[in-house]
């Protein structure tokens, strides 16, 4: 995306809750079309978008050092290794690590095993192949269909008409709206699932896919947006205590929260914030959970409008939207932005206690929630301990098989030789003892035993480095 674009307003005439033009043409997943126009090489930046895209010329990324990264995925490797360990005996060292940023070359497998995506997976084999061949809902295939287009467009992966990042994403899409047909489709799931599937593939962005609709935004996505409303009272309340200022300023206003929060989670804030700066806000949020969402949006109100100098600039309701609409740049550094939202101090408790209070005023003030949604559960060790993966559940398992080389290159001369071997058999009577047998083969002549084991070994090794699957 060449700027930052929000759709803030909320049309919940269709009883689904769309979120519609902000007044730039600026909805989910509105951004213009590349008309399937290739895109050079040399204009795609490390994360696969054009130049400038989600604000990477504004707000430059971090660089970490190679010698660094090369630590940081040693120990990435050695704990999903033993995920299951580290989960349980040493949490906040998982924690630690995702708030510095996974690696990479590993955030795939990282965010499959923080969300309990891998055990779904496990545990419902075939289930994603199943739903992929179903036609689904035509309803929602329409949908699904119109807004394939619309989703980062400037990413080498999507920026093509039919290519393989639509196909994929249609892919995903379709499935869980078969997976979950009482909830169907919402469009702010698009964007969700095509920040997954820059990391994995199509499978296990489905399975990542229902477990943040399911366990880590439960509701977002339901019918009338309830859910959502309900998290955006919780926000303005717990900004009362972070920002008293701010909080007055958009009182004083009538600022209602879901006029500027609800792209920010929903999309979970893949359509607001530079691209290397949606990276680390994922590593904690599929940590953590929702809690890291509040944060970075009190954070970023707590910054844009903190102070009576900021206030100068928004008098009123409009100047407060364009400002909040257009975020500075120097509040979403990422250095700046990971730094308040770890220091701030918002707990899964303070979430719980304001959703109990904000529950009751709702049913106070327009009765029962028409969507019973499951409680969520505030990130991976929460999910974990609710259901206690098996040692089987977390094995490694490698996607890409590559057969030995000498496979193609003996087959004809395994055949010479053994049909040699026979001839000379027969000739002899007496066979060399093992003492005496040589123990070098030539090069050109492995034998059966030797290609058998050169093949095992090259799939074991697949396995034991899964971690390129996603590279």
């Amino acid at each position: 995306m060449a700027k930052t674009e929000q759709g803030n307003g909320l049309d919940m005439q269709d009883g689904r809750g769309k979120l519609t033009d902000n007044g730039n043409g600026s909805s989910f997943g509105s951004d213009p079309e590349v008309n399937g126009n290739a895109i050079s090489e040399a204009q795609v930046d490390k994360y696969g978008f054009t130049g400038g895209a989600q604000q990477s010329v504004l707000v430059p990324a971090e660089e970490i050092p190679n010698e660094v990264l090369r630590q940081r995925e040693s120990k990435w490797l050695e704990m999903l290794n033993s995920w299951d360990k580290w989960m349980a005996k040493k949490h906040k060292k998982v924690k630690e690590r995702c708030q510095k940023g996974i690696p990479p070359s590993l955030r795939g497998r990282a965010w499959l095993y923080l969300t309990g995506g891998k055990v779904r997976r496990e545990q419902n084999q075939g289930r994603f192949q199943e739903l992929d061949d179903q036609p689904g809902d035509p309803k929602w295939v329409d949908v699904i269909e119109r807004d394939l287009h619309r989703q980062f467009p400037f990413h080498e992966m999507f920026a093509a008409r039919g290519g393989h990042g639509q196909q994929d994403l249609f892919r995903v899409l379709k499935a869980y709206t078969l997976h979950r047909p009482e909830e169907g489709y919402c469009q702010a799931q698009a964007p969700i699932a095509a920040v997954l599937l820059m990391h994995m593939p199509a499978e296990d962005a489905f399975w990542v896919l229902v477990q943040i609709c399911e366990k880590y935004l439960p509701g977002y996505y339901s019918t009338g947006l309830e859910a959502i409303q309900l998290d955006g009272e919780i926000l303005y309340a717990l900004l009362r205590r972070v920002s008293p200022l701010a909080h007055r300023h958009l009182k004083k206003h009538k600022l209602e929260p879901i006029l500027y929060m609800t792209e920010w989670f929903m999309c979970a804030f893949s359509r607001t914030l530079p691209w290397a700066l949606v990276l680390r806000v994922w590593d904690m949020f599929l940590c953590e959970g929702v809690k890291i969402l509040f944060r970075v949006g009190l954070v970023l109100l707590k910054s844009m409008l903190g102070s009576q100098e900021k206030l100068k600039t928004c008098q009123g309701l409009y100047e407060t939207m364009e400002l909040l609409r257009a975020i500075q740049p120097q509040y979403m550094q990422e250095a700046y932005l990971v730094h308040e939202v770890i220091e701030l101090e918002v707990s899964e408790k303070d979430i719980e206690k304001e959703h109990l209070a904000q529950l009751k005023r709702w049913k106070e003030s327009r009765g029962e929630l028409h969507c019973k949604s499951p409680p969520r559960m505030h990130g991976a060790k929460a999910i974990m301990a609710a259901d206690p993966p098996s040692r089987q559940d977390l094995r490694q398992r490698p996607t890409i098989i590559v057969e030995s080389p000498l496979t193609s290159q003996t087959d004809t001369m395994r055949a010479e030789d053994t049909m040699k071997s026979k001839q000379e058999a027969e000739k002899k009577t007496i066979l060399p003892s093992a003492e005496n047998a040589n123990p070098y083969l030539p090069p050109g002549d492995p034998s059966p035993l030797l290609n058998h084991m050169t093949i095992q070994g090259s799939k074991e090794s697949l396995s034991s480095a899964e971690h390129d699957t996603y590279l």
